[in-house]
């Protein structure tokens, strides 16, 4: 959806007589029934203006096609400002120009594709322009068919018009020559640069047909798209399909067919505990949906297993279209109705109410992923439900796709392909934790390594120890303690301390978690664990979780001050005590229940309670001999 539209002429003459800007505002509330801030208002006086000047020049024709704020399809993400003709061998063109008011920025160190500025009256760390520009490239090449069918060339660039750029600028650093490769960025005083990259390809005007057709075209995924996606998935043994998890499989894209055939709106409910394959089975969704032509995204609340999936699929490739196919669960806020074919939405049960970064767009973000998929796949085990605001829920879910007239369907997925294939470890570990009687209430298979240690250091030692040969053993925490900004890149800064014990949660250093050799020194929480899996774990424990007089207690007072998880429940204790306690006590077994199923071959465990230690121990009939 394109929300102003018109060629150069046009654009320069509502420049001239300042009602572009107003133009644009009433566009939107028109075609999107929103009002606009005053500050982007604002940005677009001054920005437009900018391009005003770059495009004063004969050279480049008065009817070459102009667009301002193109909402790419189905994101909440717009291109600032699109500028199309032909070259002088009748190649269609279009310069996508991304529009930045900042004045400073610094490079960051160790993450891809990022820098940090001041946006929205705080430093904060956002792509570079150049990555975004180039993304957004890459989003219509692969996804638009009139651009592929007509071999439309795309142009990216970054035009910071207010950035006075220096010598060895952070700008330019190396770090980001990948991206300046493929957009530059132009900076203050760059008016005739910018002109000159636009006139090298926009030679002969097109009376906004280009722009135009891109806007009208068809989604569907290109054939290159189709091809690199299939390609990294058969270099990964580790996404092959095993037992029930290729009759899910088979079964979604059987329904995805049906959709596609009579456009009815459907929905899949596959419920599955830890191990049992959701995230394979998405994976390989996503790339043979994608390879049958079909619109497909996979979306998580979490952005911990899309940037993991994302990254072994790419290998080492630091920029690929894939990262357009890895979504968050409020990506779908203002998405019309059936705008993608599939849905994945994995991890279900940590789906929220409202979305945007303070918790107050849209309505529910199950309604919004089923009313914008023609076929809405939902992962989930209600028994990850981990924060106050996790809605997911198979009523839930079947409750908006009633009101949404969508079809449902469930599918069971039994199979354990994590703990060793142990439902033995999962039932005795319910028990034990009090969230479900079960059979297995005084013993674990024989398969499955579980052992309490009493001390943390030497559960850590055990964890270094069977991480060598593979990278694929690490150390999770409860959220007991605080997780401060700062220090969140240096090692030596160690949040958790229990005696003389010390480990940092998790760095930003831009490596994932699950797959960063040094990330052995650092301890998880659930939100950056939730949805992997690794050979072994170790679990600590914290004072939120104990045992006393006979009885499991949980303490959600005793989580940190930082974790958003529980917040809201001292309001709820207030006016229902009962509700909220209730909760609480779901929250942190739910959490724990998580941590201690990451381990495909064994868990390690040290509760900073000695009570639960000893519980523990004498729950499992094989007791911590390596004490």
């Amino acid at each position: 959806m394109i929300i102003y539209s018109g060629n150069k002429a046009e654009f320069m003459a509502n420049v001239e007589d300042d009602t572009i800007a107003y133009k644009i505002r009433d566009s939107i509330f028109q075609k999107m029934h929103r009002k606009t801030p005053d500050a982007e208002f604002r940005s677009w006086v001054n920005s437009l203006e900018y391009m005003y000047k770059v495009l004063n020049d004969n050279e480049i024709p008065q009817n070459a096609g102009v667009a301002i704020e193109y909402n790419l399809p189905n994101t909440a993400k717009r291109v600032d400002f699109l500028i199309s003709g032909y070259d002088d061998k009748r190649y269609a063109n279009v310069v996508i120009i991304e529009l930045k008011q900042w004045d400073e920025l610094n490079k960051v160190e160790g993450l891809d594709g990022l820098v940090e500025t001041v946006v929205g009256g705080a430093k904060r760390r956002v792509v570079h322009p150049s990555y975004q520009a180039w993304s957004y490239a890459a989003m219509i090449r692969d996804y638009n068919e009139y651009a592929q069918i007509n071999d439309v060339k795309l142009w990216p660039c970054a035009y910071l018009h207010n950035y006075l750029r220096s010598n060895d600028d952070p700008l330019d650093d190396p770090i980001y020559r990948e991206y300046l490769n493929d957009a530059p960025a132009f900076a203050r005083g760059d008016v005739r640069k910018l002109r000159d990259y636009i006139k090298n390809v926009v030679k002969v005007g097109d009376d906004n047909e280009i722009l135009y057709e891109i806007d009208n075209g068809k989604i569907k995924p290109s054939k290159s798209l189709q091809e690199v996606i299939v390609s990294m998935l058969e270099s990964n043994p580790e996404f092959n399909l095993i037992d029930d998890q290729k009759v899910v499989f088979e079964r979604i894209m059987e329904l995805s067919r049906m959709c596609e055939k009579d456009g009815k709106k459907r929905v899949l409910i596959a419920k599955g505990g830890p191990g049992t394959g959701k995230t394979v089975i998405a994976i390989n969704l996503l790339a043979r949906l994608t390879q049958e032509g079909v619109f497909v995204q996979y979306c998580s609340k979490n952005s911990a297993p899309r940037d993991v999936y994302s990254k072994k699929l790419k290998g080492h490739r630091t920029k690929s279209s894939i990262d357009n196919m890895f979504k968050g669960s409020g990506t779908y806020v203002d998405a019309p109705s059936n705008a993608v074919g599939v849905i994945l939405a994995d991890e279900a049960h940590r789906l929220n109410e409202k979305s945007g970064l303070y918790g107050n767009q849209g309505v529910n973000q199950i309604h919004e992923i089923i009313n914008a998929a023609r076929l809405s796949v939902f992962f989930i085990d209600e028994r990850q439900r981990v924060t106050v605001k996790d809605i997911g829920s198979v009523e839930e879910i079947k409750r908006w796709a009633a009101m949404d007239g969508a079809e449902v369907y469930e599918e069971e997925l039994a199979s354990q392909f994590r703990c060793n294939g142990s439902d033995g470890y999962l039932a005795w570990l319910d028990d034990v934790l009090d969230i479900r009687e079960t059979a297995n209430f005084d013993s674990i298979d024989v398969e499955y390594d579980f052992e309490v240690f009493e001390s943390p250091q030497q559960m850590r030692d055990m964890v270094e120890e069977r991480n060598r040969d593979a990278n694929k053993s690490r150390i999770l925490a409860g959220y007991c303690w605080n997780w401060p900004t700062s220090g969140r890149s240096d090692t030596n800064v160690h949040e958790i301390t229990i005696g003389d014990f010390e480990i940092s949660w998790n760095l930003s250093n831009g490596e994932a978690f699950a797959l960063d050799p040094n990330s052995i020194n650092e301890a998880g929480c659930i939100h950056t664990t939730q949805g992997l899996e690794f050979e072994y774990v170790g679990v600590i424990i914290g004072d939120d979780l104990r045992y006393e007089d006979g009885r499991l207690v949980t303490d959600y007072g005793k989580r940190a001050r930082t974790d958003q998880s529980v917040r809201g429940l001292k309001k709820m204790e207030r006016e229902d005590p009962n509700r909220a306690l209730q909760l609480a006590d779901e929250i942190i077994k739910n959490t724990y229940r998580t941590l201690m199923t990451r381990g495909m071959k064994g868990c390690y465990v040290y509760a900073t309670d000695a009570g639960l230690r000893d519980y523990l121990r004498k729950r499992s009939l094989r007791s911590a001999g390596r004490r």
